[in-house]
């Protein structure tokens, strides 16, 4: 079986942490090489960590190189300090990124995106997030997969207490049987559910998770 080189956008996150943790221990990666702006605290013979400038990614074309992209790259108005400054890495970022690995012939594109994402919503985020899913289907990968999550369960040392407050409640309203689409999901399950999906045949091109498919 071929072995494979997987890119990973986001990995200082907490999905893009356990994706690299996840492709580090797959046997069917020989390769997995980050893109960040700060420092990974992670070292593995297989791991190749390239420190960039988001803003000047026509620099590193050539680094840009794989068979498989798993972007889980985001942020939040909050820490961005804007909307504008969070469609940069949410949209913007994530788009040219994917934009240079097409033309790089990558394979398969991966996208963590968002429970509720339209790009015809007034909402800003979904609409946000809806817009990058239509503009990445038109680029020219061989097969896209969208992952649509409801809320996650971040590593104990990124959870916020509004966050633990709010996963809490949606424990209780799915044990009563309401809103089951919304169960919270942890970021390992679906990091591994990303990984296991790229290493499957699919006959379609564009291939969307909803939150049931996860």
């Amino acid at each position: 079986m071929q072995k494979l080189h997987a890119l990973v956008l986001g990995a200082t996150g907490a999905t893009g942490r356990e994706l690299v943790n996840c492709l580090l221990r797959n046997t069917s990666f020989i390769k997995v090489s980050v893109f960040v702006r700060g420092n990974v605290n992670i070292s593995h013979k297989n791991l190749i960590v390239h420190k960039i400038n988001f803003s000047r990614l026509h620099e590193y074309q050539e680094l840009i190189y794989g068979d498989v992209l798993f972007s889980a790259l985001g942020t939040t108005r909050k820490d961005a300090g804007s909307k504008e400054k969070q469609y940069l890495v949410d949209y913007t970022y994530q788009y040219e990124f994917a934009k240079i690995a097409s033309i790089n012939k990558v394979s398969l594109y991966s996208l963590v995106s968002s429970i509720g994402a339209n790009k015809k919503s007034f909402l800003f985020y979904p609409s946000l997030k809806g817009t990058l899913e239509e503009s990445v289907k038109n680029l020219n990968f061989n097969r896209v997969h969208i992952f649509q999550p409801p809320s996650l369960i971040r590593q104990k040392d990124l959870i916020r207490n509004i966050e633990s407050i709010s996963i809490w409640s949606l424990k209780i309203v799915n044990q009563m049987g309401l809103l089951r689409s919304f169960k919270p999901l942890l970021v390992r399950d679906l990091a591994k559910k990303m990984i296991h999906e790229s290493l499957l045949y699919q006959s379609n091109r564009v291939t969307i998770y909803s939150a049931e498919d996860l």
